[in-house]
């Protein structure tokens, strides 16, 4: 199982450059930041959490963008990988965001995991033009225009949502496939969309009943002529202990996720010390 630190990453407290090296350092595998490009004061749309227009927390409104923070993360850093728990595409000009995306992997040498969520809150979809009820059809044509950008000598797509015509674009990524890792409750719609479309599945911060759904989409996986097995990332929102990671294992989790404090530098750095500590991490010399 691969250990991975999000950093929900704002204008205050620690920089992501600065966060990124001390988790590489402490032995940590992935590092991962999130995305909202606004977020507005009057929402229709229940957070999944709170279940209301309240926030759990005020990042939400603060959050640095997701590729320069993790430029910044590349330049300090050798080996770690840089993920995003999760970024939403639909929310950019795909065409654009493959540009972003490909050169983030070409400059950091294939480390770049595209962590993608639908959107819950529709109401910053709707400032983005994006019809919520389509989102998912529209992130698959997303997704499916940028990698024939990331891949084709000459790139064309004709989707409902996305169309372009024979075009080149570079730089490719270094990776022959940016692996995609979906983020959002798990079922049956979900767990069929990523079947077909992506690598694995992240969990949400509320899932429950994780071994039945991890066997759900490892179904889904099998009935769609996948090989092998989707990658699982679990965010923790617990402490870690032998019996949660046995558990984990148990349910074919590859990749567990441990969040980060909203404090100082110092307290932060402290904080992944402990963390890799508690998970036998060997630091990184």
């Amino acid at each position: 199982m691969r250990h991975g630190i999000v950093l929900f990453a704002s204008d205050r407290g620690i920089r992501p450059a600065d966060a990124a090296r001390a988790a590489e350092d402490a032995g940590f595998d992935t590092f991962y930041v999130p995305e909202h490009t606004h977020i507005p004061v009057r929402r229709d749309a229940p957070h999944p959490g709170t279940g209301g227009a309240a926030l759990p927390d005020d990042r939400y409104s603060r959050t640095l963008d997701p590729w320069v923070s993790l430029a910044t993360a590349a330049q300090a850093t050798t080996r770690i990988r840089l993920a995003t728990a999760v970024a939403l595409p639909v929310e950019s000009d795909p065409i654009t965001l493959a540009k972003t995306i490909a050169t983030l992997d070409h400059l950091s040498g294939g480390r770049v995991t595209l962590g993608a969520g639908f959107g819950w809150n529709t109401d910053e979809l709707a400032d983005h033009h994006v019809d919520a009820p389509k989102r998912r059809t529209i992130l698959r044509e997303y997704v499916e225009a940028m990698r024939a950008l990331w891949t084709d000598e000459v790139a064309e797509y004709r989707g409902d949502h996305v169309v372009f015509g024979p075009s080149w674009a570079y730089p490719k990524p270094v990776q022959a496939h940016v692996p995609l890792i979906i983020g959002a409750g798990g079922g049956p719609k979900t767990f069929a969309w990523i079947a077909r479309t992506a690598d694995g599945w992240m969990t949400t911060p509320t899932e429950t009943g994780l071994r039945t759904k991890t066997d759900e989409l490892r179904e889904a996986w099998a009935a769609a002529g996948r090989a092998g097995d989707p990658q699982i990332h679990v965010l923790a929102t617990t402490k870690a202990s032998p019996e949660l990671l046995e558990t984990w294992a148990d349910a074919g989790v590859t990749d567990a996720i441990w969040g980060l404090p909203d404090r100082s530098p110092d307290e932060v750095v402290a904080s992944l010390g402990r963390q890799a500590d508690r998970l036998g991490l060997a630091p990184v010399r």
